[in-house]
């Protein structure tokens, strides 16, 4: 029951994105958008209440509970980054409005830009692992609760990899390509700035 709550809220929060872009872009109603919109953190409301309810009823604790901690903890770490970023689109697309600034491409940017994302996978993880110690301590059984506690190593060691991908950004920054506009560096570039 779990799993197909969680594959529901998932299809549900599609659903809420794709109805609030609509009603605030194509219906020309911001107000309603705007209302599904924040609905979306209901789902993961409805998924915690669910999954406690569950453990309180005597079901084991299992991977079921883990994948729902860590869905919950994704969603609090990327969902809004996620939203933003389609609503910049949507905006674009269906409003007229500017196309939304991407990513920085090159050098030390770059690796800011993915230095904030690593902290919405932190922060995925210390919510998703506050949960899932919360869990541990409603059931109250250390036998029981030890894939809880792997899906807590699980969330760190996905923490951990994205830093290492993240910091790889700042040791080897990528550079931008020499036929490319502000391509310029070391002196000769900034001859040309300061002449401008």
């Amino acid at each position: 029951m779990i799993v197909t709550l969680i594959v529901l809220c998932e299809v549900g929060f599609w659903v809420l994105l794709a109805a609030g872009l609509a009603f605030r872009y194509l219906l020309r109603m911001p107000r309603t958008g705007l209302a599904l919109l924040l609905c979306e953190p209901l789902l993961e409301v409805v998924l915690l209440v669910v999954t406690t309810l569950d453990l309180k009823n005597g079901a084991d604790p299992s991977w079921k509970h883990g994948l729902a901690a860590l869905y919950i903890g994704y969603t609090v770490g990327h969902g809004h980054r996620t939203v933003k970023w389609l609503d910049g689109h949507a905006a674009h697309r269906l409003a007229g409005g500017p196309p939304p600034p991407g990513p920085p491409r090159y050098g030390m940017a770059r690796a800011r830009h993915e230095g904030r994302v690593w902290l919405g996978t932190v922060a995925a993880a210390a919510v998703a692992s506050a949960l899932l110690q919360l869990a541990v301590w409603y059931v109250g059984d250390p036998g029981r609760t030890g894939s809880l506690h792997e899906w807590m190593y699980i969330a760190w060691r996905a923490a951990g990899i994205h830093g290492l991908i993240a910091l790889s950004y700042a040791i080897w920054p990528k550079k931008a390509p020499a036929d490319e506009p502000g391509a310029t560096s070391g002196k000769r570039g900034e001859k040309e700035r300061a002449g401008r």
